[in-house]
């Protein structure tokens, strides 16, 4: 086989689980329910995150909160910091790509 396949879950609650994860790439899949957020944090690489589902409140540079709907394909340059909430009733699913993955010698 010259493919490599991966799985990600198919829940639909809280999930944080890096699918892929290697030099190159880091691919992540997060669920979010209604109040649910992530760490507030400085990005550790660019990353591009994709909103599959519901709607992601987010804060960059402790600027005010934007809202981004499902579709929507945001791009967050390396080093920047990040509140990323989901404050609806529908729940968030968002595919985050880090690339080149953190720790590379870009980054150095």
């Amino acid at each position: 086989m010259i493919e490599k396949v991966y799985k990600m879950s198919t829940r639909t609650e809280y999930v944080i689980e890096p699918v892929i994860k290697d030099e190159y790439i880091h691919y992540m899949h997060m669920v979010l329910l209604k109040d649910q957020a992530l760490p507030t944090h400085y990005t550790n690489a660019n990353i591009y995150m994709t909103v599959v589902s519901g709607s992601m409140h987010i804060s960059l540079s402790d600027g005010e909160f934007r809202v981004y709907p499902s579709g929507s394909i945001i791009n967050i340059p390396h080093g920047i910091k990040m509140i990323a909430q989901n404050r609806d009733d529908e729940t968030l699913e968002l595919i985050v790509v880090k690339t080149p993955a953190p720790g590379s010698e870009i980054y150095k």
